[in-house]
């Protein structure tokens, strides 16, 4: 069944925004044709969730393409219409587990030109590591911040710094953890307030919410 690919070329338009491309769940013929449409428009191709197999599909046809494993994304071309902005964002991880949705956020962001750090390993378990960077990271405007487990480390954060949060929860941890869904409680239930959630894993969500703020603060 040869179904077609509507991508939504106004986005940007409306919002401000461009379309990702879901890759998870799409065939190879699929993301041959929607990466060839979207590039023929002088548009970026941001594939999300997309995995190596299906990303050599994609680099034999476009060797300019970049492939990144370690987040499941690809990308193929330029954003020519970047976003003229000295706001920063932080994305702060409990743990290298937590590497997927950080490099994703990364990733979707540096897209738009957004300077952007990453924090790895600062989880609450050794909240050494967290306080030893916390006058780092409040040189940033809006922070996204990555855990799973119990997903505790958004609530400290909002309890110490004052910026926008963004908190993904990660599926990572044992039994209870339940691929994220008690670090999505947890976050849900933090008693910082004023800390936004994002579903479970999505990094590019939590991209896309910073990249809201900054164009609202800038």
């Amino acid at each position: 069944m040869n179904l077609d690919i509507r991508f939504d070329f106004e986005r940007r338009d409306r919002i401000g925004l461009i379309e990702a491309i879901w890759g998870e769940d799409k065939s190879i013929d699929q993301l041959k044709r929607v990466s060839k449409a979207v590039l023929d428009k002088k548009e970026v191709v941001f594939i999300t969730r997309i995995k190596k197999g299906k990303a050599k599909n994609l680099l034999d046809i476009y060797p300019e393409a970049r492939f990144y494993e370690d987040a499941n994304c690809l990308i193929i071309g330029e954003n020519l219409k970047k976003i003229a902005t000295k706001k920063k964002v932080a994305i702060i991880a409990g743990g290298s587990s937590d590497l997927s949705a950080t490099l994703e956020a990364k990733l979707a962001l540096e897209i738009y030109g957004i300077s952007c750090q990453t924090f790895i390993d600062v989880g609450v378990a050794g909240l050494h590591r967290l306080l030893s960077e916390i006058k780092e990271i409040n040189k940033y405007d809006v922070l996204i911040v990555c855990a799973g487990m119990e997903g505790a480390l958004a609530t400290v954060i909002g309890g110490l710094l004052s910026q926008p949060i963004i908190a993904v929860p990660v599926s990572v941890g044992y039994g209870v953890s339940k691929n994220g869904e008690t670090a999505l409680n947890s976050m849900l239930s933090s008693c910082a307030p004023g800390i936004a959630v994002m579903n479970i894993d999505n990094g590019y969500g939590a991209a896309m919410a910073a990249l809201r703020i900054i164009k609202r603060i800038s």
